[in-house]
Formats: structure tokens, C-alpha cells, sequence
């Protein structure tokens, strides 16, 4: 027992003489006079590193700045992209600042530069549907556009155009060596373009794009410069307001530690560099009344869109119904189908069903429609190929009354017999869709082959044979289905006709 208390004394000792050579080993070798923070840094593994980082002369500022004057949201994370509220039909300024170095692009020293602004879609689903999500919007607000330019407010932009085909684009030309604002006007809300479903939905994001050019040499502004954008959401007037102030108070009750996790709110919004819009510049025209738009087919066949006055394709004015050939038929090959589509207006999506036949065309459903061809051109397309009609508001029936009936009309009060002369009635229909004096008189010119100027007066006979003058609130008083006899009367100077309905 003695032996093995002595052999752990032995030990500890040693332990401890080793340990204190080694402390005095990493004193000496660790000393200031050996120790030298230049030497480590020039290891070569420092140099590698140090290397591969560009030196700040070599940090490229981009060309332009862009900066939006409304506050971003205090609700947003670090690491994500800013959010910035704005009140549909406000105007927005937009700075458009030089940001170039000295030196840097002369070429454009002195001369003008073009920008586009867009309002695009955040959301990658809805930018490959675009053109079919603003066509559904144009559709439900027709005369409006998207985006606008507040001229007046705005400073030193010149040659201002805008696209009828493109009404999310405004264009203009300015002189970045001179002081230049765009103050913006965004019409469309974001939740327009969400599913409706039970209300209170959450709008979709869009973004506000820049893209600049500077001139070619052949004199076209197609020469990309710069491109930046921001994130926004839009709300019916005074909505963003709400919404920022709803944010803000989010965020005071949260705790110091939860606020760190979040963006101050900026009084302004500075768009981020992005790559340019993949629409290549195209030339903008002025607002200016455009032409009807034709469509030719393979075999050289033109259709024309019907101008607003011509009759309702399913309503003509002579009340006949529509021909078979408006209809499209299972037999159909892909170059009728091609056919048909332009001619019904769905010249968008020719391309799209370059290889479907009549059959392939009227397999697909109502959803796959409004999926493939937006709500509103979906819809169409669907009760085109059903042949759906729009009911009209009101229908009546006209016959002409024959000669031999008013000649006999005398006999029958005399005899208070019936007419049992066996003349046939045949009655025209007419639909009316506006409900007004002005188009029972031109349907009734149309149906009985009348020059319109030479009808002066339409009459409905009343109790006793008296005249009572056809107004718009008699025809918006009619029966539905209601049947009349129509007999023309020379006019008491000798020009022109009465029509009397009986």
C-alpha cells in the first residue's frame, strides 16, 4: 500500500514539471518580440484572398438613379425587397437622377436619353399570363389605362407618348444633365387581379420599372443604358395610407429585439438594378385615333372588326339569325379553325392553337379557357364556340298589314264579323337591346326595306284609332313579345311616311 502511494507522488511531480515546461516553452516562443500581425497577413492564404477582391477604384456606380418620393413599409424583413404603398390615381414622383462619374459614358454627355416606365406583375404566374390578365382588365374598364403621366406636375421630360395597345407604358425623352421628374399615376388596384372568393383578399404585388436607352446611330432609342425597379402594392385612394399607418403600429408593439429583424420605414424608395424588361423598345405613338384593326388569314382573307355601329353579330337588323358558317363544326381542319378565330376576334391566340382543329377547340371547357385565354377573352371564347346569343332586352313582332285587310276593315264593323278572308301573317322579330324610339324606327326601315330619312314619324294606334307618338318611354313600356300590325301612311306634306303600329 505504501508502494503505491509513493508511485503516485512520483507521478503528480512529473506531470507538473511538464506542464510547467511547456508554459514556459509557449512564453518564450509567443514573446512581442517574435509576434508580428504583418507576417500572418502576409501568408500566402491571405493573399489568395485578398486578391480576389476587387479594389475600390474598380467599383462601377450604375449610369442613372431612380427614386420614387413614398415611404416604404416598416413591415419587411432585412433581407427582403422593400414594399412601398401607393393610393391608386395619386400622383407619385419619380426622380430620374444622373449618377455617372466623371468621364464615364460621354457619349450621352449633352444628349437625350429615352426611359419607359412600366406597372408589371410581381409574381412570375401572373407575368406569364400577362397580356391576358390586362386584356381581362381592359375589358372591365374600357377607356382606361393603367398608367398614366401627370404632364403638368412633371419637369423636364419631353415627347411624352403613349401606346394604345400598351396601356401599362408611358415613354419620354429627358436630358440627364438637367434636373427631371415623372410624377406617375397608377390606376389599377392589386386586388383586381386576385380570384375572388369571399372577400377581403389579398392583393398581388406589382412592380415599377425604369428601363433607359440612348440613340443609335440610325437615330432609334434602342440601345440599353440602365434598368431599375420596386416593389409596390396599389389601394383605392387613401388606402395606402391606412395600410402604412396599420404597419406601423404593428411594429411598436413589437418587442426591441422582434423590431430588429425588420427595415425602417424610408421617406422614400430608391428602385433596385434588374435586367430590362424583355419587350424590345417599340416605336410609341401619340393618343391619336387608331385605325380598325384587320386580320388576314393564310389563303389572303381579310375580316374587320365591327365598329360600334354596325349591328350586334347576333342580333342582325333584319331579325334573321346567324348562318351556319359563324359556328364552328367538329369537321373543322386547322386552317378553318384558324379562320375562325380571326374572325370571331381571337386573333391573340392563333399561335396558340395553330394545331387544333374544330374538334380539339370545342373539347376544352369553360375552365380551360378562362386558364389558357384570361376570364374575360376565355369567357368569350366559350360562348362563341356554344354559339351563345345575348338575350335581348325586348322582343317584338311586325307584320305588315296586307291592302286587302284595311279594305275590308270597314266591312267588318259593319258586319261585326270576323275576318275569314285567309290572309297569311307573317311576322318579322326585332330585337332590342338599347330600348329607344330612335331603333324601333331604324329596325323598322331595315325589316321593310324603307329608306331610314324618309320615315318622319312611328305611331302606335290607341284606344278609339287614336295616333299616340312612339317615345322611348312607350318602347321601354312594351310587352315582351308583343305583336303589331305596321301600316305606312304618306306624310301630310307628301313627304316621306308615317309608320303606324297597330
Amino acid at each position: 500500500m505504501a508502494w503505491v502511494l509513493k508511485m503516485d507522488e512520483v507521478i503528480e511531480s512529473g506531470l507538473a514539471h511538464d506542464f510547467d515546461a511547456s508554459l514556459s516553452g509557449i512564453g518564450q516562443e509567443l514573446g512581442a518580440s517574435a509576434y508580428s500581425m504583418s507576417d500572418v497577413l502576409a501568408l500566402p492564404i491571405f493573399k489568395q484572398e485578398d486578391s480576389s477582391l476587387p479594389p475600390d477604384s474598380e467599383t462601377k456606380h450604375p449610369p442613372f438613379q431612380y427614386v420614387m418620393c413614398a415611404a416604404t413599409s416598416p413591415a419587411v424583413k432585412l433581407h427582403d425587397e422593400t414594399l412601398t404603398y401607393l393610393n391608386q390615381g395619386q400622383s407619385y414622383e419619380i426622380r430620374m437622377l444622373d449618377n455617372r462619374d466623371i468621364g464615364d459614358m460621354p457619349e450621352i454627355s449633352g444628349k437625350l436619353v429615352k426611359s419607359i416606365i412600366r406597372v408589371v406583375f410581381h409574381d412570375r404566374r401572373l407575368q406569364y399570363t400577362e397580356h391576358q390578365q390586362l386584356e381581362g382588365w381592359k375589358w372591365n374598364r374600357p377607356g382606361d389605362r393603367l398608367l398614366d403621366l401627370d404632364i403638368p406636375m412633371s419637369v423636364g421630360v419631353i415627347d411624352i407618348k403613349t401606346n394604345p395597345s400598351q396601356l401599362n407604358a408611358v415613354e419620354f425623352l429627358w436630358d440627364p444633365g438637367k434636373r427631371t421628374s415623372a410624377f406617375i399615376q397608377v390606376h389599377c388596384i392589386s386586388t383586381e387581379f386576385t380570384p375572388r372568393k369571399h372577400g377581403g383578399e389579398k392583393g398581388v404585388p406589382f412592380r415599377i420599372q425604369v428601363d433607359t436607352f440612348k440613340q443609335t446611330e440610325n437615330g432609334e432609342y434602342t440601345d440599353h443604358l440602365h434598368s431599375a425597379s420596386c416593389q409596390i402594392k396599389v389601394f383605392k385612394p387613401k388606402g395606402a395610407d391606412r395600410k402604412q399607418k396599420t404597419d406601423r403600429e404593428k411594429m411598436e408593439k413589437r418587442t426591441a429585439h422582434e423590431k430588429e429583424k425588420y427595415q425602417p420605414s424610408y421617406d422614400t424608395t430608391i428602385l433596385t438594378e434588374c435586367s430590362p424588361w424583355p419587350d424590345t423598345p417599340t416605336a410609341f405613338v401619340n393618343n391619336s385615333p387608331t385605325p380598325t384593326p384587320t386580320f388576314t388569314s393564310a389563303q389572303h382573307s381579310t375580316y374587320s372588326v365591327p365598329d360600334s355601329n354596325s349591328s350586334s353579330p347576333n342580333h342582325q337588323g333584319d331579325g334573321t339569325s346567324q348562318g351556319s358558317g359563324d359556328q364552328l363544326h367538329p369537321s373543322a381542319t386547322i386552317q378553318e379553325t384558324q379562320q375562325w378565330l380571326l374572325k370571331h376576334r381571337f386573333s391573340t391566340y392563333t399561335r396558340l392553337f395553330s394545331n387544333f382543329s374544330g374538334a380539339d377547340l370545342l373539347k376544352l371547357t369553360r375552365e380551360d379557357l378562362v386558364q389558357i385565354c384570361g376570364p374575360a377573352d376565355g369567357i368569350r371564347l366559350y360562348n362563341a364556340l356554344k354559339s351563345r346569343s345575348v338575350r335581348p332586352r325586348l322582343t317584338i313582332y311586325v307584320c305588315q298589314e296586307p291592302l286587302r285587310s284595311i279594305q275590308l276593315e270597314r266591312q267588318q264593323d259593319a258586319t261585326n264579323g270576323d275576318d275569314n278572308n285567309g290572309a297569311i301573317y307573317v311576322y318579322h322579330a326585332i330585337y332590342l337591346e338599347e330600348m329607344a324610339a330612335s331603333e324601333v324606327t331604324r329596325k323598322l326601315a331595315l325589316v321593310f326595306n324603307i329608306p331610314l330619312h324618309q320615315i318622319n314619324q312611328v305611331y302606335r294606334q290607341g284606344p278609339t284609332g287614336i295616333h299616340i307618338l312612339v317615345s322611348d318611354q312607350m318602347v321601354q313600356n312594351f310587352q315582351d313579345e308583343s305583336c303589331f300590325l305596321v301600316t305606312t301612311i304618306k306624310a301630310e306634306n307628301g313627304e316621306g311616311f308615317h309608320i303606324i303600329l297597330k
